[in-house]
């Protein structure tokens, strides 16, 4: 047993139902035979890696959001690991980028018609992205935003306190052992299911232009409640919260997306808030990067909401 503050203290990430370590214990409680025959944990991207070159290799930022690597020594917990009844031999070493992991195998020479070093990238989506963030200051505050908002700074040490713990703020690895200090938040997830249910009929700029055309209307909701993560229907899940919470309840497409874009901005604004507070920072602007930079009426909410300036990059 491990408490969840022991968790946090101990490896700084974010409690997240799909983090690594729940999947795994998952496994090794409802399928243990598979536990008992495997001999490596591989990442997917550590598993392209090994289909590239026949080299097994855990890539750091990546491995820190299993909630299994210490913090401190970059390594794997392997305290926790026994604690977990998880096989010590199916955690690899752990490289940074920038690891040459090796060359491509004569099976795959023969198929692309070359050969080539396979160099470890930061192989976590948002640590890759943090990486292009256009500036030169080395705590920027930034947003990658898609799929997920993945919103704060980078941070040379881990801050796993207590009060870090209660803003559910995440310390995962960030390229040069820095720490990406940040929150997951919905994100546009809500947008790209509204757009699904809608039969995709519509483009993202189209959506954008009638949330702004909607933006009086005053619904909000908390992007981060449960139930906008896997509902069967967002707009059924967004109608139901502004019901339940006494709210007017958004029907035409340009509403629901308003909805989406204000409640997005406002709790951009509380996470900032949360983040100038623990790392005693105040942030001038934001540096968005990703799809979602796209999405302009979002941006100009977000300055609203936030007072920052906005940058949008690659």
């Amino acid at each position: 047993y491990i408490s969840e503050d022991e968790l946090y203290q101990k490896t700084g990430i974010q409690k997240q139902i799909f983090n690594t370590i729940y999947q795994l214990m998952a496994v090794k409680v409802k399928a243990p035979e598979i536990v008992a025959k495997a001999r490596d944990m591989l990442m997917i991207p550590d598993y392209f890696h090994f289909l590239l070159t026949g080299n097994k290799v855990q890539e750091y930022t990546n491995a820190t959001t299993t909630q299994l690597v210490d913090p401190i020594t970059k390594d794997w917990n392997r305290e926790f690991i026994e604690k977990l009844g998880f096989p010590q031999e199916i955690f690899k070493e752990i490289k940074k980028p920038g690891y040459e992991v090796g060359e491509l195998t004569v099976d795959i020479q023969g198929q692309v018609g070359f050969n080539c070093k396979v160099v470890l990238p930061p192989t976590h989506d948002t640590a890759s992205a943090v990486l292009a963030v256009p500036t030169q200051d080395d705590r920027p505050l930034y947003i990658s935003s898609g799929t997920w908002s993945l919103m704060g700074t980078e941070l040379k040490e881990a801050k796993c306190s207590a009060m870090s713990m209660k803003k559910n703020l995440t310390n995962e690895g960030g390229y040069d052992y820095r720490f990406r200090y940040l929150k997951n938040i919905m994100g546009l997830w809500m947008i790209l299911s509204l757009r699904r249910e809608l039969e995709e009929t519509l483009s993202f700029n189209e959506l954008c232009q009638m949330a702004k055309a909607n933006q009086n209307f005053p619904s909000r909701v908390d992007v981060n409640d449960c139930c906008f993560l896997s509902p069967d229907s967002m707009i059924k899940a967004i109608q139901d919260y502004c019901q339940n919470s006494n709210q007017p309840i958004p029907k035409t497409a340009g509403e629901l997306a308003n909805v989406i874009y204000q409640s997005l901005a406002i709790s951009y604004a509380a996470t900032i808030e949360e983040i100038e507070m623990l790392t005693r920072k105040k942030y001038e602007a934001i540096y968005i990067v990703g799809g979602g930079g796209n999405a302009e009426y979002l941006n100009e909410l977000t300055a609203k909401a936030t007072g920052k300036v906005i940058y949008t990059g690659p």
